[in-house]
């Protein structure tokens, strides 16, 4: 996607280079809402991104200088199936478009990658990004077993 405005952050895949600084935003934005990072279970796909999401995606919206403002993952769950993971975006940069542009990524990337849905958990606390969701298409969904942290799930059909 061309951007006429050279200084807007752009959409690039992860590396585990850019573990810690992904790290540092995601355990930022949990606390902020009062959320405890969990490492070892639902955060642990954060330690080596390169395997956890090699059938998947895993991309960080940086700015011009080589800031991570952004992430968002999608891990295959199987039957067409895949998760919206790991959506955040620093605090100064919300309100700007850039989570819609995330979303609209996953959802694009979702759609090339063969998938025929996409569900996720989330935190009834992250109120701006459940309306997001919803505004997208994303609706409840009955998820089997949610993540500690999570209180409801939503899908969406593509």
């Amino acid at each position: 996607m061309a951007n006429k405005n050279a200084t807007a952050p752009v959409i690039r895949e992860a590396t585990n280079d850019d573990g810690p600084e992904i790290r540092a935003l995601i355990f930022a934005v949990l606390d902020e809402y009062g959320l405890e990072p969990a490492p070892k279970t639902t955060d642990r796909d954060l330690a080596d991104l390169e395997t956890f999401y090699a059938d998947g995606v895993f991309d960080v919206l940086e700015t011009s200088d080589g800031v991570i403002v952004g992430t968002v993952g999608l891990a295959p769950l199987g039957r067409g199936v895949c998760e919206l993971r790991k959506m955040y975006l620093k605090p100064s940069y919300r309100g700007r478009g850039y989570g819609r542009r995330l979303l609209l990524h996953a959802i694009e990337r979702a759609k090339e990658a063969g998938f025929q849905r996409i569900e996720l958990q989330t935190a009834r606390v992250l109120e701006e990004a459940i309306g997001l969701y919803k505004k997208h298409g994303f609706e409840l969904s009955e998820a089997a077993a949610l993540e500690r942290r999570c209180d409801q799930a939503l899908a969406l059909d593509i």
